[in-house]
């Protein structure tokens, strides 16, 4: 049975992005389906997502919701979703949890927003060190597993819980140091990355809410998005 992933916008939807960008690394076959963000997201997203939000896998029946558990439900199903080392598995297991949980910061002030280049009026205390943060603990897992991706030698769901962060810095200029560069360049590469960059860019919609907290944080200074 093939599954069915809801996500929503390529521009804007982070939380779909982790995901889809696994199944898509790991050969993972689902039917991709796009639901845009509007004005009422909420009673249109309850109609397929108990929480109303994206993304949403639909396994036959089942509806399992919410980018973590959608990974961790992928990971009983298929191997190599986590790494396989016990303490490399720990490690990535604790980065995919901070990074579900936490950075407020960084998510509320530096939306994604693929196709958009910005600079950022100014840099406050705690996006500092939620951006200092996130360049430690990329070059602390390259370093302890050998890389070059987050937890070894292989994309797993660390990096795909990260991939979003792959666009923000990129739209920002954000400095995550060397070893956090090079893996935003390698993920930023990566052919499922470049696909929903691709379908990011052809993306005719335009969503007033995101738009505002992209103008509100930061001066665009290019726009690569068709239309």
């Amino acid at each position: 049975m093939t599954y069915t992933l809801i996500t929503a916008n390529r521009n804007y939807s982070s939380w779909s992005l982790r995901p889809w960008v696994l199944m898509r690394a790991l050969d993972i076959r689902f039917d991709d389906e796009i639901v845009y963000f509007e004005e009422d997201n909420y009673e249109r997203f309850r109609q397929f997502a108990p929480n109303g939000q994206v993304p949403c896998l639909k396994d036959g029946d089942r509806m399992i919701w919410d980018s973590l558990a959608i990974c961790e439900y992928l990971a009983e199903r298929h191997p190599g979703c986590w790494p396989e080392k016990d303490e490399a598995r720990a490690w990535a297991r604790c980065a995919a949890a901070e990074m579900h949980g936490g950075f407020a910061p960084l998510r509320n002030i530096c939306p994604m927003n693929v196709g958009v280049r910005a600079t950022l009026h100014r840099i406050e205390a705690p996006l500092q060190r939620n951006i200092d943060r996130i360049g430690e603990l990329f070059a602390e897992g390259i370093k302890h597993f050998g890389g070059p991706w987050l937890a070894g030698e292989r994309f797993t769901i660390v990096d795909a819980f990260y991939a979003p962060v792959a666009f923000r810095v990129r739209s920002f200029g954000l400095d995550l140091g060397e070893a956090g560069q090079a893996w935003v360049e390698r993920v930023l590469a990566h052919p499922a990355m470049l696909e929903w960059e691709r379908e990011a860019l052809a993306e005719p919609y335009r969503e007033v809410g995101h738009e505002a907290e992209m103008a509100e944080a930061a001066t665009v200074t290019a726009d690569h998005r068709a239309g």
